[in-house]
C-alpha cells in the first residue's frame, strides 16, 4: 500500500495519501476538491561507503568538505542536520 504526494489545483496546498488498490480520485483534506493530481516522488536510498548518510536522487550536490560536526568531517551525513 504506496503513499503518494498529491497537489490540489483548488487550494495549491501538496498532501500525501495513502492509496489502497487502484484507487485514483484522491479529495484535497484541505478543501475537499477533487481536483488533484498525483506528483513525482523523490526516491530515496542508502549510500555505500560504511556510513550511515541517505542520498536523494537528483538532490544538490553534497556539501564542502571541512563544514561537519565533530562526528564527521565531510560535512554532509545526516546526523549534521
Amino acid at each position: 500500500m504506496p503513499i503518494f504526494e498529491y497537489s490540489c489545483r483548488d487550494c495549491g496546498k501538496a498532501f500525501e495519501e495513502l492509496v489502497l488498490g487502484q484507487e485514483e480520485d484522491v479529495a484535497c483534506p484541505h478543501c475537499g476538491s477533487a481536483k488533484t493530481e498525483k506528483l513525482m516522488s523523490c526516491c530515496r536510498s542508502k549510500v555505500g561507503g560504511g556510513h550511515d548518510a541517505e542520498a536523494s536522487i537528483g538532490s544538490a550536490a553534497p556539501a564542502p568538505s571541512g563544514g561537519g560536526c565533530s562526528g564527521c568531517s565531510g560535512g554532509s551525513c545526516s546526523s549534521c542536520h
